[in-house]
């Protein structure tokens, strides 16, 4: 069986989104004649912990786990923070951001290039070099964020130039959503962009999440870019769907950062209560996962804190099991430039519940799309209060009659196993003109 390395941050015992696309197809990899293995710290600083992730990956498959050095205590005991996990995406816990916060951020953003795992390439490289001498591989896969990944790619590229790399992003780089909140320097900004160029034209090959990721690339960038979404997992969703709740749910399932905060929701969720053709009674907001404080501010203010739920983080068969039984799942596309090429990995989780999906972004965007082929929710805009009323009101009715029920149609193509098939073909191909 041919083998494929696949250079990875994100790995168990992590838990979130940006460890599941990479363990998902490890699971299947093997499926199509493809042997993985698996290049990971042994020592990440990861934001959450979820083991239950071992579960997914096959017997007998080669983890290679190295020490990594990531300056994050240095960061805990400059600003105090000793006992905190690092949040990923901006998510803050307080209104404001003290000096020791706003300093760290520029630090980040204009001294580690192009994030704190930059140090981990070097004694990668060296180590993988040695390794890939002494146990050829037929492909290399890095995936990225953190997008040193990528960096220790392109060096291997250069040593091993006969082996085909893809570069898998599962989100942008100069174009991700908190790009500007790293405040930086024209200096930092044009290497962040000169590493980029290296990286997508010195691949292969790229695969991206979504159709809009791939217009952004195509329009600066010679290299083939193919669309390989994030998907969810047959075997992960429950034959027996568990009962749905007794009340009115409406449940968000991952990171809500200040750039998601939907102010029309709360403000349609308001304006219904009060003219009580929702009863506040029988709504309940489940927030599961890190939430910003900008967030719970918003739904105070909107009067809904009795309505609200906050789960700090579900182990991923728990999650699956919440979506399952909510009367209504929350999408949030980030207010952002990039936002209509979001698509979030808990997204097509959400397809595969069988639950309406009321979402908050752009009505043109790739998420927007996917809703309407598949029948599975509304896009509302962000400043649609109207739209949302009306949307929320309907599902409402339903729900007092125990008829809010949903069946998806032409999911199944984003189904993990039939993800992995499409990867395999591409290795294939790359791997067939090497």
């Amino acid at each position: 069986m041919r083998k494929v390395l696949i250079i990875t941050y994100y790995w168990i015992p992590s838990g979130g989104s940006g460890v599941q696309r990479w363990v998902k197809f490890v699971k299947y990899l093997r499926d199509f004649g493809w042997e993985p293995v698996i290049y990971a710290p042994e020592n990440a600083d990861y934001p959450v912990i979820d083991a239950s992730f071992e579960d997914d990956v096959p017997a007998g498959i080669t983890v290679i786990r190295r020490p990594i050095w990531e300056p994050y205590a240095l960061y805990r005991r400059f600003t105090g923070k000793k006992d905190k996990a690092i949040q990923a995406g901006f998510v803050s816990d307080s209104k404001e951001r003290d000096w020791k916060d706003k300093l760290s951020v520029w630090l980040r953003g204009n001294l580690f290039i192009p994030d704190p795992r930059k140090f981990w390439v070097r004694p990668a490289v060296k180590y993988l070099k040695q390794y890939v001498e002494q146990h050829p591989v037929d492909a290399i896969i890095t995936n990225g964020p953190p997008h040193s990944m990528h960096l220790i790619g392109l060096k291997l590229k250069r040593i091993f130039p006969k082996i085909p790399w893809i570069a898998d992003f599962r989100d942008p780089w100069t174009n991700i959503d908190f790009y500007k909140e790293l405040h930086l320097t024209k200096w930092a900004d044009a290497k962040n962009h000169r590493l980029e160029c290296k990286v997508i034209q010195g691949a292969d090959a790229v695969t991206v999440v979504s159709a809009g990721m791939r217009e952004e690339f195509e329009s600066k960038y010679t290299t083939q870019i193919y669309v390989i979404p994030n998907g969810f997992d047959d075997q992960d969703m429950k034959i027996d769907a568990p009962a749905l709740d007794d009340c009115f749910s409406i449940s968000h399932i991952g990171t809500m950062n200040a750039a998601r905060n939907p102010i029309v929701l709360w403000q349609a969720l308001q304006q219904l209560c009060d003219e009580q053709k929702i009863m506040k009674s029988e709504l309940k907001i489940q927030l599961i996962g890190k939430v910003d404080f900008a967030v719970i501010e918003a739904v105070d203010s909107y009067g809904l804190q009795d309505c609200l739920v906050k789960t700090e983080y579900l182990k991923h068969d728990q999650a699956i099991q919440k979506q399952q039984s909510s009367q209504v799942l929350l999408l949030l596309i980030n207010q952002t430039p990039n936002a209509k090429s979001i698509l979030t990995g808990k997204f097509f989780e959400y397809l595969a519940s069988n639950r309406p999906v009321i979402g908050v972004g752009p009505k043109d965007g790739d998420a927007a799309r996917i809703l309407q082929e598949t029948g599975a929710g509304i896009m509302i805009d962000y400043e649609d209060v109207d739209g949302m009323k009306k949307v929320l009101l309907d599902y409402y009715k339903q729900y007092q009659q125990k008829a809010l029920t949903l069946k998806t149609t032409s999911v199944t193509q984003f189904s993990r196993k039939n993800l992995t098939k499409e990867l395999s073909n591409l290795i294939n191909q790359l791997t067939t003109h090497a």
